[in-house]
């Protein structure tokens, strides 16, 4: 006890000798030794690497932690086998082949970086990632990195291999204990069978925990992601050597971020909170008894929260001892109850094998992707040709799974959260199943028609009484109107049902049909205080569900111009995208002239609410108008090339772009979209919707759109994220618009000038002078000229060079003629504005008021539309 406590004396005294003589590097020379006391910052500086001792502990290791936080968080750690011991003095040093080493002053060698080096002119500096890197003095090239040998910590910036000849990658190993770095028993990697997943195992063997398999947006098996956390995960397309690599990046930088092992197998991800002065657990898993792998054994779902668990074989099959599973003992899982055909099972009847829907489930572990199928029928069919297979998957963004072995590790979910498993049953128990299925529908079918009598007799009946009573006081008025809605609700009964998109896994999603007096209830009977803003086709007012959701509900106004075939449009389209930048529908609503659409509630409005109020628009930091600007790439990109169906927005703006608490984009306002077939690239419409200022050219002119249309509108709404400004807001000065006054600043090299004032000392010039350089890009007049989506989304991402932009004219009054020769065809104009008509938006700066006054009668426009415009 005394020679341990006289050596942790030693220890301290030596260590506050030492830091006296400490010294802090940058980069580390083949001529340098960073010795125990000594420290290497990134250039931030973020993180610092150097010696330590953990909690409770002597022993010395060499890692890397965050430099400016009071709690020291070990993120790597080197000689994490092997410790220095108490009474040496540990040191850093380079070999004389160049690689790093951990020795001592005995010269006793403790870790190695081990690389393979072509000569041994090397130097280390710790990157402001937290990554240490040995690299070539002579060329530069990166010869070593820790973020190759992690030890329990996954940063972001890092990159995670995913290779499927190499297989199970297990790159992440948890610490022993709190006070002992050394490996323990659980790891942490990827698993790239049939779609790559995150799994954590213990003790090399046994799977502890899976996220389900990367549908190319999330995985699919961790319920309600975060908005931070589903932000920044990437997985890179395959180059062709079959490598891809994860990577993370946080939708606020300057935010820390961590995912980690724990030392009792729990998968962490955790947020540095600047006001506690402490680490938040933003997410974990296992994090519920149904989340620890195969629960409940094979063919069976484990449904529960808070702690519980309940197991339920799979249809079709039952317990394999019924004894043990009634005592809780789920461990030998489900068998199943019926042979199938394929088996051999001649004496049953009811038919061929068919499969079972099984809803909002985990999917299985241990899936085998079928490539180069397309479609539920051409899945389905591939899993009845293999007797061996146990079920199949139809999903976007997996494509066509299939199960040989056990289906294992199925969790139930409460929500829709999940994914729908086709589990493939006998004949037998399918048409037994279909029985109990037709007997019930027929008596609700009949108890439904019974309803349906009784209610359009009591509408008629009603009616035939108000005829003859004649009039009525006011509070009969009231009545009778209530009623009159009440019978027209059942009577429009074919209008009115449910409008169904198609889901993730090609199944039909139902959009729920709300109604009327529900709506009028949630939102306080549409009162004043509800209301949070006026869209160009009516209020948008706040509510909330009787279940306690908080919702967004669009009444379209009956003079909007947005009709039926638009309302019916819009839920259509939305029903059937699935993407964070999107926003979703919740539900619909129409009765008489009222059209009502429900949508996910965003607290903090749209982006115009920020953007063009000088006093909100200092909340806009460059990094949260950085992510914006991502985001809307990212979804613009969903529906031009990654959604089933090939989507052209038509109206996007800054009004269309509403953000979540977190200040996340999420594009809204469908009703103005079309859908591309597969190889389809343009389209001619005699009907051109939109909002001036955000169409492009050859759709305001000769109504042709394409993807490219969605671009322009893109590169007008990026010029006004960094200048703050609107595109039609220049109408009574030199320049007509946003894009001509950009123009003029880039040719004349001051194109600084076009930035917002609020975000000039944002620290980031090169990036927002990169993106007006895409802006400028984008609002070029000919659509050959302008980049696509995915290209757009590298320019933002890297600092590859970029093209010179072409100059513009679009908007000047050289264009004029053009717009009338259309107008003059017959081409009809719609604006999704209030206030005016795409026609005379265009005409505002082009012509003086005696001008406008001459083109009216050729136009058909009533001169009273530039009434306001007189004191111009």
């Amino acid at each position: 006890m005394m020679g341990s406590r006289f050596t942790a004396a030693a220890i301290a005294i030596f260590l506050l000798i030492n830091q006296c003589h400490a010294a802090t590097f940058t980069n580390l020379t083949r001529s340098q030794t960073l010795r125990d006391g000594d420290f290497l910052t990134s250039s931030d500086p973020v993180f610092i690497l150097g010696f330590f001792s953990p909690p409770n502990s002597t022993a010395r290791y060499l890692g890397v932690w965050y430099n400016n936080i009071p709690t020291q968080t070990i993120v790597w750690v080197a000689n994490r086998d092997k410790p220095v011991s108490p009474g040496s003095r540990g040191l850093l040093a380079f070999s004389d082949d160049g690689n790093l080493v951990v020795s001592d002053s005995e010269g006793a060698l403790y870790w190695s970086s081990n690389a393979t080096l072509p000569s041994n002119r090397t130097a280390a500096i710790l990157s402001d990632a937290g990554n240490l890197v040995l690299s070539d003095t002579d060329t530069g090239r990166m010869r070593w990195q820790s973020f190759d040998h992690p030890t329990d910590t996954y940063l972001p910036g890092m990159e995670v291999l995913v290779n499927r000849q190499m297989g199970v990658n297990r790159l992440f190993s948890s610490w022993k204990s709190a006070d002992d770095p050394s490996p323990g028993r659980y790891t942490m990697g990827v698993d790239p069978r049939g779609s790559p997943q995150i799994v954590v195992w213990d003790e090399l063997v046994n799977r502890r925990w899976r996220s389900g398999h990367w549908n190319g947006l999330q995985f699919v098996g961790v319920p309600n992601m975060t908005a931070n956390y589903l932000y920044g995960f990437k997985l890179s397309n395959d180059e062709g050597d079959g490598n891809m690599y994860f990577t993370y990046t946080p939708s606020n930088t300057s935010t820390l971020f961590r995912f980690l092992i724990t030392a009792d197998g729990i998968e962490e991800l955790l947020v540095w909170d600047d006001g506690t002065q402490k680490w938040d657990v933003a997410q974990s898993q296992p994090d519920t008894e149904c989340d620890f792998y195969n629960k409940c054994g094979k063919f069976a779902t484990c449904g529960g929260s808070q702690g519980t668990s309940q197991c339920s074989c799979l249809r079709g099959y039952e317990p394999e001892d019924e004894e043990e599973w009634r005592k809780g003992n789920w461990s030998m899982g489900c068998v199943r109850s019926t042979p199938l055909q394929c088996e051999g099972n001649s004496s049953m009847t009811g038919g061929s094998d068919g499969f079972v829907e099984t809803r909002n489930v985990k999917l299985p572990d241990f899936a085998d992707s079928v490539q180069g199928i397309s479609g539920n029928d051409a899945c389905r069919e591939q899993c009845l040709m293999n007797c061996s297979c146990k079920g199949y998957v139809m999903t976007t963004g997996l494509g066509c799974f299939i199960w040989t072995q056990d289906l294992v590790d199925i969790r139930q979910f409460s929500d829709a959260s999940g994914k729908t498993l086709h589990v493939r049953l006998a004949g037998s128990e399918l048409a037994s199943s279909n029985k109990v299925n037709l007997s019930k529908l027929a008596i609700i079918g009949i108890v439904l028609a019974v309803i349906v009598v009784l209610v359009l007799l009591a509408c008629f009946l009603f009616t035939i009484r108000r005829k003859l009573k004649g009039s009525a006081t006011k509070n009969n008025a009231v009545l009778t109107h209530t009623l009159s809605k009440s019978c027209e609700l059942v009577a429009g009964f074919p209008v009115q049902e449910s409008i169904t998109g198609e889901s993730q896994d090609g199944n039909g999603v139902e959009v729920p049909l709300l109604q009327f007096d529900t709506i009028a209830v949630a939102t306080n009977n549409f009162s004043k205080e509800n209301k949070l803003g006026q869209g160009g086709f009516g209020p948008v007012y706040m509510g909330k569900l009787p279940s306690g959701q908080e919702v967004a509900v669009k009444r379209l106004s009956v003079k909007s111009g947005q009709g039926f075939e638009e309302f019916k449009n819009e839920i259509i389209l939305i029903s059937k995208l699935q993407h964070r930048n999107l926003v979703r529908l919740l539900g619909w609503c129409m009765q008489d002239e009222e059209k009502m659409l429900i949508y996910e509630y965003m607290p903090n409005k749209s982006l115009d609410f920020f953007l063009f109020d000088p006093a909100k628009r200092s909340e806009l930091h460059w990094n949260t108008r950085f992510n914006i600007i991502e985001g809307i790439a990212r979804g613009l990109l969903y529906l031009h090339r990654d959604s089933r169906l090939r989507i052209i927005h038509r109206d996007l703006k800054a009004s269309n772009i509403l953000l979540d608490g977190e200040m996340n984009p999420k594009i809204s306002d469908f009703g103005m979209a079309r859908i591309f077939g597969g190889n389809q690239n343009e389209a001619n419409t005699t009907r051109v919707v939109g909002t001036y200022g955000y169409m492009s050219p050859e759709y305001a002119m000769e109504g042709l759109f394409s993807v490219k249309s969605d671009v322009y509108s893109f590169g007008v709404l990026l010029l006004e994220i960094i200048s703050g400004r609107r595109n039609t807001s220049f109408h009574l000065t030199e320049n007509p618009n946003l894009i001509r006054y950009a123009w003029s600043l880039w040719t004349e090299g001051k194109a600084i000038e076009l930035i917002d004032p609020s975000i000039k000392d944002s620290g980031a010039l090169d990036q927002v002078l990169r993106c007006i350089h895409i802006g400028m890009l984008c609002v070029q007049d000919s659509a050959a000229h302008r980049p696509n989506m995915s290209t757009i989304i590298i320019m933002l991402e890297s600092e590859t060079p970029l093209p010179a932009p072409k100059p513009t004219t679009f908007g000047s009054t050289s264009s004029s003629t053009e717009i009338l020769w259309s107008t003059s065809k017959g081409l009809e104009t719609v604006s999704s504005s209030n206030e005016l008509t795409i026609i005379t938006e265009a005409l505002r700066g082009m012509f003086s008021l005696p001008k406008l006054g001459k083109l009216s009668p050729i136009l058909g426009i009533e001169c009273e539309h530039f009434c306001h415009y007189k004191d111009a």
